[in-house]
Formats: C-alpha cells, structure tokens, sequence
C-alpha cells in the first residue's frame, strides 16, 4: 500500500497548461499519542501520521478507542499489540515485537516500515485506509456523468508509451473530440509540455514523494482543465503497476498499457491492474522483429488475468493498430 512504499499525500504541487505554475499546499494531518496505564520494561514510542490531499487546509481533533494485549514467549521474547478506531470507522492495529539482540535475523528481506527501537519490529495493519479515497471517487465519477465526460485512467510501467501514445491520439482527435488531460509525475512537467498544442487542456501534477494519482489530486484540477467543455478526459496515472491499481479516481474505465519489451508475464506478476482494466493495450509492436515476444503467450497471460479483457495492439510511432484505438475512444464518447 501506500504507506508501505513511502508515498506521502498532500504535497503535490500542479503546473497549468499557460506555463505558470500554481503552488498548493493540499494537506491536513492528525497525529496522537496515548497512554496505556501500564509499564513496559522496555521503552519506545510512537506517533502515527496521517495526510490526505484537499483543496483547503484544516486540522482535526479526533478521539480514538484502543484494545491492548500482550504475550511472552520465552526469556527475552515480548510481544505485545494495541488498535484503535478512529471516528470515521478506520481501525489500526500495531503489533510490536521486541526481540533481544541476538535473536534478531541478520538478514531483514522486507524491513517493517517503522522502526520503533533498534530491537523492535513495527508493523501497521491500516482496514479502510482507501475509503477515504473511494468517497471522493465516487463524487469524482458522479462529477463526470453530471458534464457529459469520459474519464480514462491510463496505468502502466514508466517508459510503456503512455505519453507518445497520447501524443499521437490528441492529434488524431483533434477537431473530432474535445480532449483534456491530466498528467501525473513525481516531478517535472516533461509530459505537459510534450502535450501541448495539440488541442487539449492540459494540467501537470508533481506527486514529489507519492507514486500514484489519488481522486482528491483530480477532483482538485477538474474545473481548469474541464472549463472549456472537454468529451473525454485522459489521466496520465504515475509510471507503476502496483499502487495506481488500488487508487480508484472515478473514471469511466481503465486502461493497462503494456510494452512488448517488458515481458509476456507481466499481468501474471501484476494481477492487480490487468484484473482491473477491462482494456489493455500493447505497445511498440513495431518493434517485436527484433525482439524475443512471444505474443501468443502474452495475450494468454492477460486473458488468464482477465478472461474478457480486450487487447489492442499498436504502434503509436508506425500508425499499425490506431485506427482500433481512436474507433474505441469514439465509440465511449459516442455509443
């Protein structure tokens, strides 16, 4: 989840289309501290923080409930766990373990995302920690049927194509669809930039730390880049296959973008998206003379996924396989 690969909401900063650039701070945190009524023969402490990105700034007090339970196995061995419930339903559970020096792993493969001591692992098991999120995309998606607009959500590997396949599709659409865009990146507005001119609007968000899109991130940018009366929106998500997937933003549909030189296994190693997107397109088919694509196994491994997931294939530099692509966008826009 997010807060497992180091994402951080809150701190995005967007770049409009005109070349000036708009700094937001989006962010409003809650943190606490609590006291358990007991003493530990050991000593730690820990405060949990939480930021979601809004269009206004503001602080909370919240009360917490909390259970607290512990166990001992063996001299040296103490575990103890403690959860609470926030007001809006969403339950954390912290599990400490406390082990003595020498019965720690020399090797950690997946080091726990605190370290509370250096002799405690820390994990944080968050239930809801995305229904914030679904609330917002369910206004976001409420938002979209009220304006008439098609929102798709373009998830892929950094470097699958997603920007020169929307390069070559504004083109194609201009004149015939009113488009807009809105790119996401970590920084830079290298993608924007590549955008503009051709026809849409055009809105750059930088995530800095966050590795993903959220629906507060895009119902924030929706009135700019929506004003001139736009049929179908394209949201360029971040370059990951993991953390887009469980971040629903309230489009219409989403898209999985697969390059032919990433592997055939890819919907099989990332189940998450390709079961997802009801569409998957593959690109850089030109250049499958010169690679080891086994396109047959491919196809079947986003079909194992998804069963009746639909597969376009193309080349956004050669042309081959646009024409199915531009016919699907037409025909959401106007079935």
């Amino acid at each position: 989840m997010c807060k497992d690969c180091g994402c951080e909401a809150g701190n995005e900063r967007a770049l409009a289309q005109m070349g000036h650039e708009h700094s937001h701070s989006h962010e409003h945190g809650h943190g606490h501290s609590h006291d358990h009524g007991h003493s530990h023969s050991h000593g730690h402490s820990h405060e949990h923080g939480h930021s979601h990105a809004h269009g206004h700034s503001h602080d909370h007090a919240h009360e917490h409930s909390h259970s607290h339970s512990h166990s001992h196995a063996g001299q040296g061995h103490h575990a103890h766990t403690h959860a609470h419930v926030t007001p809006d339903g969403t339950t954390h559970i912290h599990i400490h373990i406390h082990l003595p020096d020498a019965a720690k792993p020399a090797v950690v493969a997946a080091p726990a995302p605190a370290v509370a001591s250096k002799s405690t692992r820390t994990v944080s098991v968050e239930a809801k920690v995305l229904a914030e999120n679904d609330r917002q995309a369910d206004l976001n998606r409420d938002s979209f049927k009220e304006w008439g607009v098609v929102a798709i959500n373009l998830i892929s590997s950094p470097g699958s194509g997603k920007t020169r396949l929307l390069e070559k599709t504004l083109d194609a659409l201009n004149g015939r669809i009113s488009c807009a865009v809105i790119t996401g990146d970590q920084q830079t507005d290298n993608d924007a930039q590549r955008l503009l001119g051709r026809g849409a609007e055009v809105v750059q968000i930088e995530t800095r730390s966050a590795c993903h899109l959220n629906a507060a991130q895009v119902a924030a940018h929706l009135e700019p880049v929506l004003a001139k009366g736009a049929e179908l929106l394209f949201i360029e998500n971040v370059g990951n296959l993991v953390c887009p997937a469980a971040f629903d933003l309230g489009e219409t549909v989403r898209v999985a973008l697969l390059s032919v030189t990433e592997g055939e296994d890819k919907p099989l190693k990332y189940p998450v998206l390709f079961h997802g997107a009801p569409v998957t397109v593959v690109t850089k088919i030109d250049l499958l003379p010169h690679l080891q694509c086994d396109m047959p196994k491919l196809r079947g491994a986003v079909q194992a996924v998804r069963h009746d997931a639909r597969i376009i294939e193309l080349s956004a530099d050669t042309g081959a396989g646009m024409a199915e692509w531009l016919d699907y966008l037409m025909a959401l826009c106007h079935p």
